[in-house]
């Protein structure tokens, strides 16, 4: 059972957020440390993300596979940046069955090398292209600072692997699933994220060209929420990927690889969160509507539990994830709490005299007080209990764009850049160097988000860096971020 209340987020919102996340029973700490357990609440959550993520890939024609959890360590040192990016993370197995191994292997950090040695062995022809691949795994990164579900050693993932012919092909796939990211982001997720290209100093090791959904947190902060990436042809070339082409003549292929992790969750809750705790968008969320009976004494509770177990039923037969809380010893009010610390989006509440009128209270999550309640006819609970689910839905993603529109600035030069991200973030003309970003990162602890995509359909014309004052590559954003 979840215990009552959070720190309030202006407190202390680091705070806010782990007690979020361990009193709603989302995940709680591991004996190893830097690891998390994810509690049914949690992975229920997780099991819903998922099952909308692999509906959009097969639709997009992905299939998924399987690959190892090791990999040797000759496959990550083939292709020189990747290695060099991943090495102060790989935890590497030396030993297995009592005997040193003649080759150390690495617990998958993500599976760009093995899935390019299986690709080799696969694609022979132009006539095996596109071969478009989805694997749903853990994996293991051995981060120095972390925290649940935002950074942590062992995190689930889907990670995509796919081959092209062409270059146009890759960037096409490329961008094609960093939409339905996007797609699923805002319309499953309610969280109102930008799309856009990652700076050369903030794109995958290996990549040619790293793309991101980029969302703003509830403390203003930016959260890297999933990412595609164009490799080109440099796995291609370490782990001779070639096709032979309609002139039977051997070519290399273009590859993509792009992935979304349990990261989401932390996303979800610091997007939507509140000082009560989760808020959960109704799409996701394990539990949409909660029934919670109200009586006095056993004449008031038979009436009451029957009309609600009827009503129960009925929501369960439409696909409605409802939950009747029949708990024993608990007031009401302590239920009304228990499950708002929990983000359920809906309430309902039944009492002897709604039993009387055959109607219920319908409380919702992201409206408080009186204003978020009305009454609904039993009769009529299924389009009462959809049309507030699917407001609910509306109501979230329009609260977060309304809040990240607002704290987002646009700065001229490197004054007001210090300034818009003191609290919230800027977007500027960037000229893309290492330089500008490390000068920027010292100076404010704000990073290179993206160049968005939506910003910068034409170039950059004459217009010059906020902050060296070179000829810009275009319109980036800066922020905090986790």
């Amino acid at each position: 059972m979840a215990s009552q209340g959070v720190t309030p987020r202006s407190e202390d919102y680091s705070r806010w957020y782990t007690e979020v996340v361990q009193k709603a029973d989302l995940a709680d700490y591991a004996p190893v440390r830097g690891c998390m357990i994810i509690k049914p609440y949690g992975y229920e959550l997780w099991e819903n993300i998922r099952a909308e993520l692999d509906k959009r890939f097969k639709a997009t024609g992905h299939r998924n596979a399987y690959f190892p959890l090791f990999i040797p360590m000759s496959f990550l040192q083939k292709e020189a940046e990747h290695v060099e990016g991943f090495a102060p993370e790989l935890a590497v197995v030396t030993h297995g069955g009592g005997q040193k191994l003649e080759e150390p292997l690495v617990v998958r950090p993500t599976s760009e090398t093995v899935i390019g040695h299986a690709f080799a062995q696969w694609i022979q022809s132009y006539r095996d292209l596109p071969l478009l691949i989805n694997q749903w795994a853990n994996v293991v990164r051995w981060e120095l600072r972390t925290r649940l579900f935002l950074r942590t050693l062992e995190f689930l993932w889907q990670e995509g692997h796919t081959a092209h012919a062409t270059w146009e092909e890759a960037q096409e796939e490329t961008l094609r699933m960093l939409d339905v990211y996007a797609d699923f982001a805002i319309n499953e997720a309610a969280i109102p994220v930008i799309r856009g290209r990652k700076s050369d100093q903030e794109k995958f090791a290996g990549a040619e060209a790293s793309y991101t959904i980029e969302a703003m947190m509830g403390n203003k902060w930016a959260l890297q929420s999933g990412t595609s990436h164009n490799l080109g042809q440099n796995f291609a070339k370490a782990f001779e990927i070639r096709y032979l082409d309609p002139n039977n003549e051997l070519q290399y292929c273009y590859t993509t690889s792009w992935g979304l992790s349990t990261r989401i969750i932390g996303a979800i809750i610091m997007t939507h969160g509140d000082d009560r705790g989760l808020r959960l968008p109704p799409r996701l969320a394990p539990i949409q509507v909660v029934i919670v009976p109200i009586f006095k004494n056993e004449e008031e509770k038979s009436a009451v539990m029957k009309a609600a177990r009827r009503i129960h039923e009925t929501l369960l037969s439409v696909g409605v994830r409802t939950h009747l809380d029949d708990r024993e010893g608990m007031t009401p009010g302590f239920k009304f709490n228990d499950w708002e610390l929990r983000g359920v989006p809906g309430r309902m509440e039944i009492g002897p005299r709604d039993v009387e009128k055959k109607s219920v209270v319908l409380a919702r999550r992201d409206v408080p007080g009186k204003e978020g309640k009305q009454t609904a006819a039993q009769d009529r609970i299924i389009p009462a209990v959809t049309r507030l689910l699917t407001d609910i839905q509306r109501s979230m993603l329009r609260q977060a764009t309304a809040f990240r529109d607002a704290n987002i600035h646009e700065a001229s030069d490197y004054e007001e850049l210090k300034k818009a991200v003191a609290d919230g973030w800027a977007l500027i003309w960037h000229c893309g160097t290492a330089e500008c970003e490390a000068r920027i990162k010292e100076d404010t602890k704000a990073t290179s988000r993206c160049f968005p995509l939506d910003l910068n359909k034409e170039g950059p014309g004459d217009a010059t860096c906020a902050v060296c004052g070179k000829p810009a590559q275009g319109k980036a954003y800066f922020a905090r971020a986790y």
